[in-house]
């Protein structure tokens, strides 16, 4: 299965917060989307970092509370890793369990095209195996 088949099904709009917002503005994007991260970009399109509540608590520990008036620019990852919609979902779950990533944008022609949780990853695997199971269940059954 290919990262476009999970986009067809969760669709492809991204929540995105300016690198300029606040952390505290951060957390309201995050609460109101009902999602752990954010992409953060300038336009919507193009990507300069990514922002999670994991991001949010490590610096509220290191930093303490006035880390939410900061921008989130000093808190966000700007190495962020990245697909295409045409990669294959079982390649990214390795990789998104070997690198301990729960959320991965999906850029497509240099735009950004969606993101994908480990959420939907584990969900698509699942499907998989039901669809699997019951093509087996019929064919005992015949």
């Amino acid at each position: 299965m290919l990262i476009s088949a999970i986009l067809r099904g969760k669709g492809t709009t991204v929540a995105t917060v300016r690198p300029q917002a606040t952390v505290t503005e951060l957390l309201a994007a995050l609460s109101k989307h009902n999602v752990g991260a954010v992409v953060v970009s300038e336009d919507g399109m193009t990507i300069v970092g990514i922002a999670s509540e994991r991001d949010v608590v490590r610096q509220l520990h290191l930093r303490g509370p006035g880390v939410l008036d900061e921008p989130v620019s000093t808190i966000m990852t700007t190495a962020v890793r990245t697909c295409p919609p045409d990669a294959d979902v079982e390649d990214l779950r390795r990789t998104m369990t070997d690198h301990r990533i729960r959320h991965l944008p999906v850029v497509s022609e240099g735009r950004l095209a969606g993101i994908v949780s480990i959420g939907d990853v584990v969900k698509s695997a699942i499907e998989e195996l039901e669809t699997e199971k019951a093509a087996l269940v019929d064919y005992l059954h015949r």
